[in-house]
């Protein structure tokens, strides 16, 4: 399956490359922030069509091209603002680019947020269904991962808890569990390895090389720069918005590292 994503629909060709799995053309996302605070939406409605709501214009990405290819591990690193949550967004079809075009090949699995799509007054067991519906999977193939999902999340007897009594570390091993249960196309995950303990982070990276060498493409944020490096084989950096570096792990993480040293 191949998805095509532009900021202006059009009659343009899909991917053409086998090998590649996710394409980004000259991608940019603009938000509109609102000078002052309004409370409601009624309020800002008046204001927008009085034309008296003052905004200013921030760019979170600006001109980002790259391709990922099948069974490749992609890093994406960078300070805080610099847009890599807003790239993950645009891949996983939550935002439409403002400009550009995101074509994708394959069934995608985004692991934006620990604990998205969870409800905390349920039970471990229902957010499993209740995320594995969210994911597009039946009742019937939730019911058939049910147990290696929490033999995975190494919940136990916790699984018919409520989630508002689990820890962070908890709430993110279940996340990872049902979002890598079935092996996607192309798994997105936003500093998902960042939290547990390393015993869980060591059983993400291992599944992760499992899905790389089955031929899946991850694509993944992460503050840690050894993690990139270990994980990776290339990598981008950005820089409020804009692509500083792309190119083999390695060199990226150490451009990024120099630049950002002391």
């Amino acid at each position: 399956m191949s998805l095509l994503i532009e900021s202006e629909p059009s009659q343009l060709p899909v991917l053409e490359e086998p090998e590649v799995t996710i394409r980004l053309d000259k991608v940019s996302v603009r938000y509109r922030v609102p000078h002052e605070r309004i409370g409601t939406f009624k309020e800002y409605a008046i204001r927008t069509l009085q034309r008296r709501a003052n905004h200013d214009e921030f760019w979170a990405l600006r001109g980002v091209s790259l391709e990922v290819r099948r069974g490749e591990v992609f890093g994406i690193i960078g300070r805080n603002g610099a847009g890599k949550s807003t790239l993950l967004k645009v891949v996983s079809q939550v935002l439409r680019p403002t400009e550009g075009r995101v074509w994708l090949r394959g069934q995608v699995a985004p692991l934006l947020e620990l604990g998205g799509g969870f409800h905390p007054e349920l039970t471990g067991r229902e957010n499993v269904f209740l995320n594995g519906t969210l994911l597009s999977h039946s009742r019937r193939e939730v019911e058939a991962r049910f147990e290696p999902i929490v033999d995975f999340a190494e919940l136990g007897e916790f699984i018919d808890a409520p989630l508002r009594t689990y820890s962070t570390g908890m709430v993110a091993r279940l996340g990872f569990a049902v979002a890598t249960a079935w092996e996607p196309d192309i798994l997105i995950l936003d500093e998902v390895l960042a939290v547990g303990d390393e015993a869980f982070q060591r059983k993400c990276q291992a599944r992760m090389r499992a899905f790389r060498d089955n031929g899946a493409t991850v694509l993944m944020v992460s503050h840690n720069a050894a993690t990139v490096h270990a994980m990776c084989q290339r990598a981008l950096w950005l820089d409020h918005g804009a692509v500083r570096a792309l190119g083999v792990a390695v060199e990226v993480v150490t451009q990024y590292q120099q630049a950002n040293a002391g």
